[in-house]
């Protein structure tokens, strides 16, 4: 579905989803959540909460087993949303059982020019690794599509984070070259935000006058400043941003109630 023909002068209502890490199977679990259930609920909770959504972004990890029957479910499951939708991958995802379910859509298509706002969408993952680069193809292609943004206000979303977030176990497995990033960024003054997931958290912080932010898993979350790997006990959720026409923005995480799980700790990681 192309992206809306929103007014450059009415706001933008994009709504992220990420680290739904769904399964072949229908009823997979990740620690010991259904990850398709709580995907479920949700998008329950984004048709409740969110009325005239312009575009829906999925920030990677859509799938625990880069399964072309998990792609699908997922497409299945968030079509219930009626907005234009974008995906990218995070570090379990697989690129080709992805673009096999996206044939002859633009799901996968990087740049959304949508009201005053250009959105770029980045590869952040290194194949068969868990933290993430930015190699100097997708910085050339973001070079490119800032410049080309013409006065647009710009987000940038990828799946790993740039910059440290206190965490420790965490903090080694995002992007391993984040100062080449930035160093492109700080010649565009109009770049407004940097949004990505991995983390399975919340997070809001500036980095000059570019807001940072991350948000939570549609399933399991992560604790926040642990040393080791550690589950946390909120319940799944999204990100909603508006987008206003002057360049600011206003944001805020929304989450399911009534799913309670045993976290299974045989598993290790995630």
């Amino acid at each position: 579905m192309p992206a809306k023909l929103t007014s450059p002068h009415e706001p933008v209502l994009l709504v992220q989803l990420s680290d739904s890490h769904l399964f072949a199977e229908a009823d997979g679990r990740l620690l010991g959540m259904d990850t398709a259930d709580s995907l479920r609920q949700v998008v329950r909770l984004v048709l409740d909460e969110q009325p005239g959504v312009d575009l829906l972004l999925a920030t990677g990890d859509l799938s625990q087993d880069g399964s072309a029957e998990s792609y699908q479910r997922f497409r299945e499951i968030t079509s219930a949303v009626p907005a234009p939708a974008r995906w990218f991958p995070g570090n379990h995802d697989e690129l080709q059982p992805m673009r096999e379910v996206c044939v002859g859509t633009d799901l996968l298509d990087p740049v959304i020019d949508i009201g005053a706002w250009r959105i770029i969408l980045l590869d952040s993952t290194i194949p068969g690794a868990v933290p993430g680069q930015m190699p100097p193809e997708q910085l050339d292609f973001l070079e490119q599509a800032l410049r080309s943004a013409a006065d647009k206000h710009l987000l940038i979303s990828f799946h790993h984070h740039p910059v440290a977030i206190g965490s420790q176990w965490m903090d080694r497995l995002g992007i391993r070259n984040p100062q080449d990033l930035f160093a492109v960024l700080e010649r565009y003054p109009q770049v407004r935000c940097l949004l990505w997931g991995h983390v399975h958290q919340e997070f809001d912080r500036m980095h000059g006058d570019i807001r940072l932010l991350a948000s939570p898993s549609t399933c399991v979350q992560f604790a926040p400043g642990s040393e080791d790997f550690c589950v946390d006990t909120p319940a799944p959720g999204y990100r909603w941003l508006r987008l206003l026409p002057d360049g600011s923005l206003e944001t805020g995480v929304s989450r399911v109630t009534g799913i309670d799980f045993v976290v299974d700790y045989s598993v290790k990681g995630y």
